[in-house]
């Protein structure tokens, strides 16, 4: 059964969302990050996935503080990320009370690095955020999917593959905040060149159709946000996925 996970994204410590990965469409929702993370919770979620906008676009987590109230006063286990690029961060971070790691930026400027925190912190616990523009290009974008980059998809996903890399998080850009449906195309090329990695669908995720058919197609995880804080999507919707898990 397919993980459903909450996206909470953290911009100087209030949520927000964001259409398509542009700041200008930024839009803050009345919610304080920890009251949010205990509401997924009473309903059964047991991941979420914290997202540091601040830390992203400056190349240094800036939003611990949320992170530690969420792992400090809720059972959620915690994916992190934004602006995880030196062992100080993530160690910080692991610290703070982080359960999983996700890192973008840091694997396409230093692969060496990011490689190595799947031998040392372990494979189960380091997710590769790898998010394109264009799914016909894929390039990578990175720094809060502000900079653009020519390194192509599959061939970073083989890389780390080649280095233990178990877990991706993949995100067309082009759907993330518009409610225009996932891109199944795209992950199910992911699916038939890579088999073996578990991916986190991100984007575009409009109700429980999707989410069905994305466990269909044998996704390991879907990572939603504006459909919940748009109203579309109901907490209650999600019971039937809601089965304890962590592969």
């Amino acid at each position: 059964m397919i993980q459903v996970i909450p996206s909470i994204a953290i911009r100087q410590g209030a949520v927000v969302k964001m259409r398509k990965g542009d700041p200008s469409s930024e839009k803050a929702y009345d919610e304080n990050p920890l009251d949010l993370a205990k509401r997924f919770e009473d309903h059964g979620i047991e991941i979420v996935h914290l997202v540091d906008l601040d830390g992203a676009e400056k190349g240094t987590p800036k939003n611990y503080h949320v992170l530690e109230a969420i792992a400090g006063h809720t059972d959620l286990k915690v994916d992190f990320t934004g602006g995880i690029n030196t062992d100080g961060d993530i160690g910080k971070a692991y610290e703070f009370g982080a359960d999983y790691i996700t890192a973008s930026s840091v694997a396409v400027t230093h692969p060496e690095l990011f490689a190595s925190w799947i031998i040392s912190y372990g494979r189960e616990k380091m997710t590769l955020g790898a998010d394109v523009t264009d799914i016909k290009s894929k390039h990578i974008a990175i720094r809060g999917w502000q900079k653009n980059t020519e390194i192509k998809l599959f061939d970073h996903l083989q890389y780390f593959y080649d280095r233990g890399l178990k877990y991706v998080k993949s995100t067309d850009i082009s759907r993330d905040g518009v409610l225009e449906g996932p891109a199944f195309t795209f992950y199910q090329e992911i699916i038939d060149q890579f088999p073996e990695l578990k991916i986190l669908a991100s984007g575009g995720v409009r109700g429980v159709d999707d989410i069905k058919r994305l466990n269909d197609m044998g996704i390991f995880a879907v990572i939603f946000g504006k459909a919940y804080y748009e109203g579309i999507l109901k907490l209650k919707d999600l019971e039937q996925f809601l089965v304890k898990t962590k592969a």
